[in-house]
């Protein structure tokens, strides 16, 4: 890994495709020599690239050939994105263009870069740590601005910062125990088991916030998961298309037409929900269907809520009086469909309303009722976890996987204080702990794990 920081890499930091404008990237110790052999300025007085400045001029070839207009701006190392000379090169936005940009940046010893390196260069050269590094990816990955705003709390440092305040304090606890250790006769106690105790727990309880704040922002990162479900032809196929405003599902008279799970995404007040479309419930031997069936039983089980949708036009048959036997009314909202074909309150509202569920009237057919259903839908998924106040610092999967292990040392190592376990092996629960938490800012981290991380990352980032 240390060899490829000596090469100099270069690619395309916009999307694919045509648009007004196409950013190239390159870093490394070559980027300046480069572009000062391809640039030609449009000032004559130009003689040197002034750094943190744009540049106006051509690109050519070694033939002389114009290539692109272009705007050229340069970063010198250490203070620099990646902490290496970076020039960023800014072409017209045609795919043949920026193609030519880089075929001809490699006749120059410059090499095409691995998805995620600029960033993955930021962190090795020491421009950022690991918890920055991963939301960089993040702010680029988000769906909502909520998320985009987790994300820039973290690249601003702030998770990095108390992750290494928790680890300086259990480090300093490892000084207090190893001076306990050498001097057992001293007539001062160095760490009384209280205080260690409590200097325990106050960690422990950091962590588990850190935690806590990883499961209540789930839904604002990821989006919420939504499961349609219940009996065939009761119209949940073609309310997921109303809910889209578009047809994404197949929509048939004929029972059953719906086999698989279908999702897709809609936003709802800065929310991103996945709605899922799941194989309708009735009695059935069919392979394929019960297949069917089953998977979405499993979708039941991991969504944050769960929309029944049933005929309100008609009365609940046996199997649908069974099926509601399942759910549970806290994570479920009844939808009674197809209320352009009843009046008043059918039979089986009250009937799911003494159950305890929710009921709605809607019609997928008219788009009656359908905004007040986006509305319970937002509301009865942000009840739990509402939008997270500014600053809050959520980790991702990643690093709450780490914290969860701090949290299982720290849990064992309050055990063993208050068993009286010997000092010098508490000592060992507590170097576990700094080890975790150093793993997560990137302080110790393997290749493998790294390699891991950044080639999630678009290329060019």
């Amino acid at each position: 890994m240390n060899a490829h920081r000596t090469e100099t890499i270069a690619a395309t930091a916009t999307p694919v495709g045509y648009g007004a404008v196409g950013l190239i990237r390159i870093s490394g110790p070559l980027a300046l020599d480069v572009i000062s052999q391809l640039f030609t300025s449009s000032r004559p007085d130009f003689s040197v690239f002034k750094p943190y400045h744009l540049h106006h001029g051509r690109l050519t070839d070694a033939s002389g050939r114009i290539i692109d207009e272009v705007l050229v701006s340069f970063m010198p190392g250490p203070n620099s994105f990646t902490g290496e000379d970076v020039v960023e090169i800014n072409c017209h936005g045609s795919p043949m263009v920026l193609q030519t940009v880089l075929e001809i940046l490699q006749t120059h010893g410059v090499r095409a870069a691995n998805p995620g390196e600029f960033t993955q260069r930021a962190f090795l050269n020491g421009r950022m740590d690991l918890t920055q590094a991963e939301a960089v990816a993040e702010i680029i990955n988000a769906a909502t601005s909520t998320a985009a705003l987790l994300a820039q709390t973290k690249l601003a440092g702030s998770l990095r910062q108390r992750i290494r305040a928790l680890k300086t304090h259990l480090e300093d606890l490892r000084a207090q125990l190893c001076l306990a250790v050498d001097f057992p006769e001293d007539e001062v106690e160095c760490l009384p088991p209280d205080d260690f105790l409590r200097s325990v727990e106050e960690v422990r309880t950091q962590v588990r916030d850190l935690l806590c704040n990883h499961e209540t922002t789930r839904i604002w990162n990821d989006g919420a998961l939504c499961v349609l479900t219940g009996p065939v032809n009761a119209g949940k196929s073609s309310l997921l298309n109303a809910l889209l405003g578009r047809d994404r599902a197949i929509v048939s008279e004929i029972p059953g037409t719906t086999r698989d799970y279908i999702e897709a995404v809609v936003h709802l007040r800065g929310l991103m929900v996945r709605l899922v479309d799941t194989a309708g419930t009735r009695p059935s031997e069919d392979e394929v269907e019960l297949a069917g069936l089953a998977l979405g039983r499993e979708l039941q089980a991991q969504a944050d809520l769960l929309l029944l949708i049933l005929d309100g036009s008609r009365s609940l048959e046996a199997h649908e009086g069974s099926l509601l036997a399942e759910l549970l009314p806290d994570k479920t909202l009844a939808v009674l469909n197809k209320a352009d074909l009843f009046r008043g309150e059918p039979a089986s509202a009250s009937f799911l309303q003494r159950q305890g569920f929710e009921t709605l009237h809607v019609s997928a057919k008219t788009g009656q009722g359908l905004d007040l259903l986006r509305a319970r839908i937002r509301a009865r998924l942000t009840a739990k976890t509402p939008a997270p106040a500014p600053g809050t610092l959520a980790p991702n999967l990643r690093q709450s996987l780490a914290l969860r292990r701090a949290e299982q040392e720290l849990d064992a190592l309050a055990r063993d204080i208050a068993a009286h376990v010997p000092y010098d092996l508490l000592g060992v629960r507590l170097e576990s702990a700094c080890t975790i938490l150093a793993e997560i800012i990137g302080e110790i981290s393997s290749d493998e794990v790294l390699t891991s991380i950044f080639s999630r990352f678009c290329i060019g980032k």
